[in-house]
């Protein structure tokens, strides 16, 4: 994960590497790993993308 000064202020800049992330049929979003091509996990939250991963086309 980036890491940027002020350390511990919660806030992320920059996007997460090795990682990318799909809509499923259902209409969530579902973040793969970059390496093994591996689903990681679903958000069932929301309908909202992940924050700060990539979108594969």
């Amino acid at each position: 994960m980036a890491t940027n000064p002020p350390s511990g202020d919660g806030k992320r800049n920059g996007a997460v590497r090795g990682r990318s992330q799909t809509q499923a049929p259902n209409g969530n979003w579902v973040k793969r790993d970059a390496k093994t091509g591996r689903f990681m996990d679903q958000k069932t939250s929301s309908k909202t993308p992940f924050k700060g991963v990539r979108k594969e086309k």
